[in-house]
C-alpha cells in the first residue's frame, strides 16, 4: 500500500518511521501540515510495526497528503533510509512519528540555509516532556561553538534529530544511516556527515515537542543507549581516517563513555544482587574514573558484601557518582 502527496516537485522532505506509534502519530503528521512553510511532502514509513492494523486506520484521512511505504522491521536506521530513497526533495526533514513541530520551524529553518548558503545540516532546541515535567533539550544538552565534528564526538554539541534538516547530498555523501546500528543511528549520521565535511548550524529557538521516555522507545535504557554511544565512537575510530588529533579525541572520550558504562553497568548487576559481578564493573571503571568516592564504595563491597543495609546504602550512594 504506497499512496503518493500531492507535492511532485518538493524542496523538503519529511522522514517519518512509525513503530508502535499509532496513537501519537496524527499529533506528528497535523504539526507538519500545520507548517507556515509549504513547499514539502511527507514520507511515512511503517517499519514492520505491530500495530499496522490501527496504523494504517489512523492514517486513512492522510493518505493523500503523505507517501506511505511500508517494510519488514529494520528499525529507525532502515526506515529512514527507505524514506530517503524515495524522497524528491533536495533537503531531509527529520520528525519521529511520537514527537511534533511548532508552525514556524521548517520556516525557520530554512531561513538558516538562506542566510547562509554553504550550511549543509541544521537542528535547533525543543522542549522535551514526560508526565511529570518538562525542560528545554538544550538545558540539559546545550550546543556551544560551531558544531564540528570534534564538537560533537566530545557532546559540546548534541543534535536532536527530529529538529534537523539536511541537505540530501550531504548526508550521500557519508552513505546515509548505518543500518546495523541498534541505537543512536541518528548520532552516528551526523557524526560521519560532519568528517566528510558536511557544516552545520544551529539556532536556540525552541521549535520543536519531543515525547521522553515512550514505553518502547529506544531512549528508555539508559545503560544501552550508554553503550551505543560508546560503541559508535569505536567504530568511528576503526573506519573513519581520522588524523592523530582526531584520533587521540575520539579514543579518549570512548574511554570515557566506557567508564560510565561499567559504572552503569554495575548499578545495575548491584541492584540484581550480583555483587561481584559489580565489584568487576565497578573496579574496571574506576581505572579511568579514578573516583575517591567508588574505591570507597568498592571496599565497602569486597568487606562487607552480604550486609543488605549496607548494599542498598551504596546504591544509593553511587548514584551521584559522576563520569566528569
Amino acid at each position: 500500500m504506497e499512496s503518493a502527496a500531492p507535492n511532485t516537485a518538493p524542496q523538503v522532505s519529511v522522514i517519518m518511521p512509525a513503530y508502535m506509534t499509532a496513537h501519537l502519530i496524527a499529533g506528528a503528521l497535523d504539526s507538519v501540515l500545520d507548517q507556515s512553510f509549504r513547499n514539502f511532502e511527507i514520507v511515512v514509513v511503517n517499519d514492520g510495526s505491530p500495530d499496522t492494523a490501527e496504523l494504517e486506520n489512523v492514517l486513512t484521512p492522510y493518505r493523500d497528503k503523505i507517501v506511505y511505504l511500508k517494510q519488514e522491521n529494520k528499525r529507525a536506521a532502515g526506515a529512514r533510509n527507505n524514506a530517503i530513497g524515495h524522497a524528491k526533495g533536495e533537503f531531509l526533514a527529520f520528525l519521529d512519528s511520537d514527537d511534533a513541530w511548532f508552525p514556524g520551524h521548517l520556516a525557520a529553518q530554512m531561513k538558516l540555509f538562506e542566510r547562509d548558503p554553504a550550511l549543509d545540516l541544521v537542528y535547533c532546541d525543543g522542549v522535551m516532556e514526560t508526565p511529570e515535567s518538562s525542560h528545554k533539550f538544550m538545558d540539559r544538552c546545550p550546543s556551544q561553538g560551531p558544531a564540528t565534528f570534534e564538537a560533537l564526538v566530545v557532546e559540546r554539541c548534541q543534535i536532536p534529530v527530529s529538529t534537523v534538516v539536511a541537505r540530501k547530498v550531504a548526508l550521500a555523501r557519508a552513505c546515509f544511516f548505518d543500518e546495523t546500528l541498534p541505537r543512536c543511528d541518528d548520532y552516528d549520521m551526523w557524526l560521519r556527515a560532519a568528517f566528510w565535511g558536511a557544516k552545520i548550524g544551529y539556532s536556540c529557538n525552541v521549535q520543536a515537542r519531543f515525547s521522553v521516555n515512550r514505553p518502547g522507545a529506544l531512549s528508555a535504557s539508559n545503560l544501552n543507549m550508554v553503550e551505543a554511544y560508546w560503541r559508535i565512537l569505536e567504530k568511528a575510530a576503526e573506519t573513519l581516517p581520522l588524523n592523530n588529533e582526531q584520533k587521540s579525541i575520539v579514543q579518549q572520550r570512548a574511554s570515557k563513555i566506557r567508564a560510565h558504562y561499567l559504572l552503569e553497568e554495575g548499578k545495575t548487576r548491584l541492584d540484581e544482587g550480583r555483587v561481584s559481578e559489580a565489584v568487576t564493573s565497578f573496579s574496571e571503571a574506576n581505572t579511568h574514573l579514578q573516583s575517591a568516592k567508588l574505591s570507597l564504595i568498592l571496599f565497602g563491597l569486597k568487606t562487607a558484601p552480604a550486609a543488605t543495609s549496607k548494599l542498598v546504602a551504596f546504591a544509593k550512594r553511587i548514584r551521584g557518582v559522576a563520569v566528569h
